[in-house]
């Protein structure tokens, strides 16, 4: 039994070491071009170097995404971009279109390739073609059910990623013109403006300014508007059926989203790996994954049980929210020194959610600021504070429920 690859977004360094930490076997990340999030932090060439090293001390690996379509005029760019990852020596390269793959082979040919979900590869015989054309790995598309990635795992060879949780678009594996029309940002080119997530009404041509919903309710009508996937119910499946890379959507996503996602899952495979044939999912983990900012869940087409449209709102479920880092421990002290990221009142309860390690309760009861010294009855964004709590790894996060 092969357990698989657990691989998880950064779209700036602090989500890449927080991923790292809480238990990513890989990371995928773009460059400051040709990534499908360019509103992502991204990375410069230093900054990837720096991410490679650290992915390196830890045997986590490093995947960059050159999945954008691109005209012409940034075609001429590539070469020297794909050179600088062949010098930089990253784990793979993302791509969805053939010409970039052309050019990827030509000037990074030591670097593995795999086909990105934008190419939608949804039958075996596809797979078979991408295989003898020379790429390592294919990143299926979105809309397969577990039947049929079971068969193009039996048709070939190649390793296969499937996405298990995030965001789903309302396209045919994210390719997408609305944002284009609409908003002027092309979606294929790493702009999206998520015009799926807006209102919309019908006007008949003869009368302007007459909207009319489609399905009115007090909240407006949300008729692209996709729930979000979470397959971490289908780990059994997954692992018997040979998927090689569980894959978690979210570059645009919190710190806090990448280490709960990740840790939850990894704690899944772990304990799958342990005892495969008495493995049940522990609910808390379902408990841990509403946690962060979600849209409703389910399983997409893994497992279809229902619509995949949330009509009511496109806003988030937000149960809690992340008020604190902790950066380091002080033992002779008894203190965590934390970065604070939201409104942290003296006497708060909080849960502290670290990595690799179970989640403990504490209550807030001194603050004190580091620079300048002070006592304070409430910390605010970007301060850093000493809290004396009991000792709790680097990376935690303090966490409260959202009123």
């Amino acid at each position: 039994m092969k357990i698989p690859e657990l691989l998880a977004p950064a779209g700036n360094k602090e989500k890449a070491v927080v991923a790292m930490e809480y238990g990513a076997d890989a990371i995928y990340l773009a460059g400051k071009a040709f990534g499908m999030r360019a509103k992502a932090g991204n990375f410069s060439a230093d900054e990837l170097k720096e991410v490679l090293e650290l992915a390196k001390e830890r045997g986590v690996k490093v995947y960059v995404t050159v999945n954008t379509y691109p005209r012409n005029e940034e075609m001429d760019q590539l070469p020297a971009y794909l050179q600088e990852l062949e010098e930089l020596e990253v784990d793979a390269l993302i791509v969805a279109d053939v010409g970039v793959f052309a050019l990827a082979r030509q000037y990074a040919p030591s670097i593995p390739v795999h086909l990105s979900t934008q190419a939608n590869t949804v039958n075996y015989q596809a797979a078979k073609f991408w295989e003898e054309l020379g790429f390592s790995r294919l990143v299926l598309a979105r809309e397969l059910s577990r039947e049929e990635i079971a068969r193009v795992r039996q048709e070939t060879g190649l390793e296969l990623e499937v996405f298990v949780h995030g965001a789903m678009c309302v396209a045919y594996s994210g390719r997408c013109l609305l944002s284009n029309v609409l908003a002027g940002r092309d979606a294929n080119r790493g702009e999206c403006a998520q015009s799926c997530r807006w209102r919309y009404a019908v006007v008949e041509e003869k009368r302007p300014g007459e909207y009319m919903p489609i399905e009115e309710d007090e909240g407006g009508t949300h008729i692209f508007n996709s729930k979000d996937l979470r397959l971490i119910e289908y780990i059994p499946d997954l692992v018997r059926m040979g998927v090689d890379s569980l894959k978690i959507e979210g570059r645009m996503k919190s710190a806090y989203y990448v280490a709960t996602v990740v840790r939850a899952y990894r704690q899944a495979l772990d304990l799958y790996a342990q005892d495969p044939a008495g493995y049940k999912l522990p609910p808390e983990l379902l408990d841990e994954l509403d946690k962060v900012s979600h849209r409703p869940y389910w399983a997409g087409f893994f497992a279809p049980t229902d619509a995949g449209i949330h009509r009511p709102s496109s806003a988030y479920i937000q149960t809690h929210e992340v008020v604190g880092v902790v950066e380091s421990y002080d033992e002779a002290r008894g203190e965590a020194v934390v970065g604070v990221r939201n409104r942290l009142p003296l006497g708060a309860e909080v849960e502290v959610m670290q990595p690799r390690a179970s989640i403990v309760k504490a209550v807030i009861s001194r603050l004190t600021r580091v620079e300048p010294e002070e006592e304070l009855e409430t910390a605010h964004a970007n301060f850093k504070v000493r809290i004396p709590m009991e000792q709790v790894k680097p990376y935690s996060m303090l966490r409260m429920k959202v009123d």
